[in-house]
């Protein structure tokens, strides 16, 4: 059996079902309970209490791990009584190129590095499906707004990620490694919207925010040295924030998917 935490995110849900679609037995871990496939059984836990895992790490033999909690070595130290033999995080990009602002994904690698399970790191850069937070304002007047319109960055797609867990879950030659997860290519802003707007067969007019009026925003749903490390990382990106990552095409035999084909798939949101 695998563990997947955070089942009714966007990168858990593509994972449940993309496992169970292979025939393996999933645990599916969330807060709240959860409309499954058939071969999933929901667990209601909460990464911010370890011991509330217990139940759904009774006989499991691997974990998809989520960044949430404070106390990643306690998560650990259950799986590894219970018996898992492999763990895969799901940490961000920006533990490698920004660790002085990205401390909470930085102390998970760091558990899991010395968890003695075998692990692998998946950091992830922007996911496609930040873009739901425009669901709104597109139904509802056709508008984007973002600031630095300009700036492009390889976003990737949640079902990409999850197909990549599932191998490294299921497969061998992945222990100990670290992957970056991104996009095929930069993709800015401006043509993200460009990108829901066609998938709507309607132009959605893009309105680009000021560095200001975009922390005030952020400022509301998290803290504020995540809040400058991000608008640093999306208005002034390091070289290697700017690169797309081969990791998705060496673990999956394919490219990965385009924002374009992710805004198609998720049209209906926008609707």
């Amino acid at each position: 059996m695998i563990v997947v935490t955070g089942a009714t995110g966007n990168v858990g849900q593509e994972l449940v079902r993309t496992l169970v679609e292979v025939g393996e037995q999933v645990a599916a871990v969330s807060r709240h309970a959860a409309e499954l496939p058939l071969g999933a059984v929901h667990f209601a836990a909460d990464l911010a209490d370890p011991g509330s895992l217990r139940p759904a790490l009774a006989g499991a033999r691997a974990l998809f791990l989520l960044v949430a909690g404070e106390d990643p070595e306690g998560i650990l130290d259950l799986a590894r009584e219970a018996g898992v033999q492999r763990v895969v995080l799901l940490s961000s990009q920006g533990a490698g190129t920004r660790p002085e602002v990205y401390r909470h994904p930085v102390a998970f690698e760091y558990a899991v590095r010395r968890s003695g399970l075998d692990w692998t790191v998946l950091r992830s850069g922007g996911l496609n499906s930040n873009a739901f937070a425009w669901a709104g304002s597109i139904r509802a007047e056709r508008t984007a707004a973002a600031p630095f319109g300009a700036v492009g960055l390889p976003t990737v797609d949640p079902a990409d990620i999850a197909e990549v867990a599932a191998a490294v879950l299921r497969g061998d030659g992945h222990a100990g490694r670290t992957y970056d997860l991104t996009g095929p290519v930069p993709v800015t802003p401006r043509e993200r919207a460009a990108a829901i707007g066609a998938a709507l067969g309607e132009p959605v007019r893009f309105v680009e925010q000021t560095r200001e009026e975009a922390r005030a925003q952020m400022l509301a749903f998290m803290p504020e040295p995540v809040v400058e490390g991000t608008l640093a990382i999306l208005g002034e990106p390091l070289p290697a924030e700017q690169r797309p990552s081969p990791d998705v095409e060496r673990i999956l035999g394919r490219a990965p998917r385009t924002f374009t084909a992710w805004a198609a798939r998720t049209a209906p949101a926008f609707r």
